[in-house]
């Protein structure tokens, strides 16, 4: 059901990994997850609009190291230093894949951090975009998701919603709680 809440372990069980990065192309056989957050202070700024049916989600920045101590000032990398497509580049060919009609666009289950230990199903989207956006800092990825009405529940990939879609897929984390 989408924003349902769930602790972080349901969500993990629900997904049959340890989800520790924000983005996971294709863990599941025919679609990927990203998790998200708008919360004040998240690290990346994730973005909800068209009251919850489009969201910005940006990509994934370099790991922190002896060589990249602050990652907010490099460009987000598409490649690993082996040439291998990184997490950002693989959602974005497959988003320029889908674009140029090479493929069809990438289904994606959606989770958004409420507060430590606390996440929300925000439901199924499909990745119909991505571009490079520079903030004068660095470049970064951007990823535009679009609600989909196909919905399959993280508990069974085989069961079907029988509710009507809501177009008011994310909510703010504050107003999820309370409700």
């Amino acid at each position: 059901m989408e924003n349902e809440i769930i602790p972080y372990l349901e969500m993990c069980q629900r997904e049959r990994v340890n989800l520790q990065q924000g983005m996971n192309y294709r863990l599941g056989s025919t679609y990927s997850v990203i998790l998200m957050s708008v919360r004040p202070n998240a690290p990346y700024r994730d973005v909800v609009v068209d009251d919850g049916a489009t969201l910005i989600y940006e990509g994934h920045d370099v790991p922190r190291s002896d060589r990249t101590i602050d990652p907010k000032s490099v460009d987000q990398p598409e490649f690993t230093f082996r040439g291998q497509l990184t997490q950002n580049g693989k959602f974005h060919k497959a988003a320029q894949d889908f674009k140029s009609g090479l493929r069809s666009a990438e289904t994606i289950r959606v989770y958004e951090k409420i507060r430590p230990g606390i996440w929300s199903y925000n439901g199924v989207f499909h990745l119909v975009d991505s571009w490079l956006e520079d903030d004068g800092r660095r470049k970064a990825f951007k990823f535009k998701l679009q609600a989909t009405g196909d919905e399959t529940s993280p508990r069974d990939d085989l069961e079907e919603f029988s509710e009507p879609r809501r177009v008011l897929r994310a909510q703010p984390g504050r107003t999820k709680l309370t409700v």
